[in-house]
């Protein structure tokens, strides 16, 4: 999670491509529209939504059915609420168990499977007791003691997770796990988010979640929705490092740029490497294009963990999908992209 990219008042300039091939290419709204914009504070963090619609009423009606499923599946997906179905999953059984899940979180899930196996394990839902684990870390200063990291790591795995996505069950096999979805539940909630504003026959809107970005179709007189991405270790005063035009396209950057920790001399990210159980190393941002946020979401959080080369090569192998992975490396900034990232 990020909070690296900044949504830009759009150009009219080709749009750099991201269209997924299954989706017609529909027109956009009149120019003549209402845009609307409206942010409120959910999962943690400020959510904007910009839409433009036919009438004020109907966009803010949209605006608002839009933001109640983003605050209900917060109350499913969260594992900062202890009240969630996530939460109350992780701690309310007898282990081994076989649960029933929600609609939500077996589609969140299964996604989330996917791409652990695509990624090796670099990406994993049952990374809770590890996150937990370092959150205390970065508050302490310290590393995580080799006993606790131990047991933790010991209730994290591909086998901690069996899941029947036709029957809607899971069912959870080691003591002390606890699912985490962080990496994915809000890239979910946006896609989730942005189908309801369709349902409310919205055809052009941007999602803004801390920098998890969707949009749809372009705005009245452009081409494409103007994504600003800053350089690694950006300040105010330094200009952004490129910009992305997308439309019908899901964005979204993992970096240790506003979460880090700094033990024995060493920078450690807040994002946790499920195979060891401490936090990645180095200063570095991977930024993600996908057909949908849920994708690009849990895609970029994969990318970190495996490092430039291993990274881009997974986002490669993924249909749709395109990353720029930015580090540093003997005190010098270096990039790479995978194929399908645009160019200006």
């Amino acid at each position: 999670m990020t909070g690296r990219l900044t949504a830009l008042a759009c150009l009219a300039i080709p749009a750099l491509g991201c269209v997924p091939a299954a989706l017609p290419v529909a027109l956009g709204p009149s120019r003549d529209c209402v845009r609307l914009v409206e942010t409120r504070q959910l999962m943690g963090v400020p959510w904007t939504i910009t839409l433009h619609a036919e009438q004020e009423v109907a966009g803010k009606s949209a605006l608002a059915a839009a933001f109640n499923e983003v605050a209900r599946l917060e109350e499913i997906l969260s594992d900062y609420k202890p009240h969630s179905e996530l939460s109350l999953l992780s701690t309310r059984v007898q282990l081994p168990a076989t649960l029933p899940v929600s609609d939500d979180l077996c589609r969140v899930l299964t996604r989330a499977v996917e791409i652990r196996d695509a990624t090796g394990g670099a990406f994993d839902p049952t990374v809770g007791p590890l996150t937990t684990l370092w959150r205390q870390s970065r508050r302490s200063g310290q590393l995580p003691r080799s006993d606790k990291l131990l047991a933790a790591r010991a209730a994290v795995g591909r086998d901690a997770l069996l899941l029947d996505s036709v029957k809607k069950e899971v069912t959870l096999t080691r003591a002390g796990m606890r699912l985490d979805l962080g990496g994915i539940g809000m890239g979910y909630a946006i896609d989730r988010a942005m189908d309801v504003l369709a349902g409310h026959g919205i055809k052009a809107a941007m999602i803004d979640a801390s920098g998890d970005i969707a949009v749809s179709h372009a705005p009245p007189g452009s081409t494409g929705w103007r994504i600003a991405m800053a350089p690694l270790g950006k300040t105010q005063d330094q200009p952004v490092a490129q910009h992305l035009l997308l439309t019908n396209a899901a964005v979204t950057t993992s970096g240790d740029a506003f979460q880090s920790v700094e033990i024995d001399g060493t920078r450690y990210s807040h994002i946790v490497d499920p195979r060891t159980g401490i936090g990645v190393v180095g200063q570095t941002a991977v930024t993600v294009i996908a057909p949908d946020c849920t994708t690009a979401d849990a895609l970029a959080t994969a990318a970190s963990v495996l490092g430039p080369s291993a990274g881009l090569a997974a986002v490669a192998a993924t249909p749709g999908c395109a990353a720029r992975f930015v580090w540093k490396e003997g005190g010098e900034v270096r990039s790479a992209q995978s194929p399908r990232w645009p160019v200006h």
